[in-house]
């Protein structure tokens, strides 16, 4: 399945696509801005607003060692660099989601503090107890095994470190639609509801501190979106039409009925590893 994740996640001319918007925003690779790729940079519902709702609970500070499990173009950790002063290492399967995030990071000044590696979030190439803190935004749905990433991300977390996740769960019944934004078809789907998550998170050893369920919030996102797409005149420079490809609108239509018929949710778990 690992294959068919990343084989859905790779554009073919990514950073191209992303330096064409940045053109059309009248701006350079020199003089683009966090806020400037922010659109295409937060692949989860809620964008910046969710990245800052969960990552503030997670205790981040300055050069405080975060991994970013499933960490896409590198959005999020970047965004953990910047806002909190953390030193972040990325994790992705998609070879050329880390190619791309790699040379943001470069334009942006950071590739210092962001390192994005290839790999797989089930057989993590790190030590044992390498990071004080690890958190995973909407990529569990492509993980069917989701005991084997915490059983992973317990062993490399040092005694008291947290793990926060933001995925999209099941949270009531029905037929998924599809495609959606991580899958096309059921085949490359791996929802589950919170139970699994705690079950697994719990079962490799760390204690659930908080949950919160951010289907009323999600609303309130798609419904802003839709509001401010009405008055424009087509798609941004930069948004994640980019990452989906032609068939973005229809996933976001289909993931929006998904979420507003109570199938699905995003949903905040975070875990801690005993001190």
């Amino acid at each position: 399945m690992s294959t068919q994740v990343a084989d859905h996640y790779t554009h073919g001319a990514l950073i191209t696509a992303i330096e064409r918007g940045i053109t059309a925003l009248g701006k350079t690779t020199d003089s683009i801005t966090p806020d400037d790729l922010a659109p295409v940079d937060e692949f989860h519902i809620g964008g910046r607003r969710a990245s800052i709702a969960f990552l503030d609970q997670l205790g981040l500070g300055e050069n405080v060692a975060t991994l970013d499990v499933g960490c896409g173009i590198g959005g999020a950790s970047r965004f953990a660099a910047i806002h909190y002063g953390a030193a972040v290492t990325g994790i992705d399967l998609t070879a050329e989601y880390v190619a791309t995030g790699r040379v943001l990071c470069e334009w942006l000044g950071l590739g210092e503090r962001v390192q994005l590696r290839e790999g797989s979030a089930t057989a993590l190439p790190f030590d044992d107890a390498s990071f004080e803190c690890a958190f995973m935004m909407h990529v569990g749905m492509n993980i069917p095994d989701k005991a084997a990433v915490c059983r992973e991300v317990a062993r490399v977390l040092k005694p008291g470190g947290c793990f926060g996740i933001y995925d999209v769960m099941r949270i009531g019944p029905g037929e998924l639609t599809y495609p959606v934004p991580w899958a096309t078809t059921a085949a490359t789907s791996a929802v589950a509801g919170p139970e699994h998550y705690r079950a697994a998170l719990t079962g490799a050893g760390l204690a659930i501190e908080a949950e919160r369920n951010r289907h009323e919030f999600a609303l309130g996102f798609f419904e802003e979106l839709k509001a401010k797409a009405a008055g424009a005149n087509g798609p941004p420079p930069l948004g994640l039409h980019i990452l989906m490809g032609a068939t973005a609108p229809k996933k976001v239509q289909n993931m929006i009925e998904n979420i507003a018929a109570g199938r699905i949710a995003p949903v905040e778990i975070i875990g801690r590893k005993p001190a």
